[in-house]
């Protein structure tokens, strides 16, 4: 299994980072199997970090083989989607840029891909194209967004990702976060939903 991570794909989150440039194609790093935190597990701050930030995106399951897919077909490939957090170590993250190193260090450390429960795009609302999604921290939004903003969208990414990547049963795609990232820390409890559905809740400790 996969975790593709789709960056800087909605504006207003990429103003938030000093370096940003619209990109003309689509951005991804991978994150290992290893990364998966899920069934409300918490999540335990490292100690590598000073600034372990949160950044909600809207994740898809991959659930057929594919390589090289048309965007017209790229909704066959999925069904099933959640909201996910992918966890970056921000300060580890701005040192290695800083040198020019890659920075998946700052990405791809256990447990830092962070997903809820899924379910079938039919149940948030069927339009994976305009799909509100939120974050709630200790019961205050701080991230919201919707994939209408994306600025490539879901089928585009699966048509760009696959011409690279096998894509296989059980991948995983976070595809991007929008703005209103920020710093988490001990005892906060964090709660996710796409539309108005709660599927996923977790504490930091």
């Amino acid at each position: 299994m996969k975790i593709i991570c789709v960056a800087m794909n909605y504006a207003a989150h990429g103003r938030e980072l000093p370096d940003f440039a619209k990109p003309q194609e689509p951005v991804f790093f991978l994150k290992p199997d290893t990364a998966i935190l899920k069934n409300g597990k918490p999540f335990f701050l490292p100690d590598f970090s000073e600034d372990m930030q949160y950044e909600a995106e809207i994740v898809v399951q991959i659930d057929r083989l594919g390589k090289n897919i048309g965007r017209r077909f790229a909704h066959r490939y999925f069904h099933d989607i959640t909201i996910g957090i992918d966890m970056t170590a921000r300060d580890l993250q701005r040192r290695l840029k800083e040198n020019g190193f890659p920075w998946e260090l700052s990405k791809a450390f256990d447990y830092s891909a962070v997903i809820g429960g899924f379910i079938p795009l039919a149940e948030a609302g069927g339009d994976i194209n305009n799909l509100p999604f939120h974050l709630e921290i200790d019961g205050k939004t701080v991230q919201t967004g919707n994939t209408a903003d994306m600025l490539f969208k879901i089928d585009e990414l699966i048509e760009y990702v696959s011409r690279y990547i096998t894509l296989r049963t059980g991948d995983l795609i976070f595809t991007g976060t929008p703005a209103g990232v920020g710093k988490i820390a001990v005892g906060n409890h964090l709660q996710g939903y796409v539309g108005g559905q709660k599927l996923l809740d977790f504490r930091i400790k």
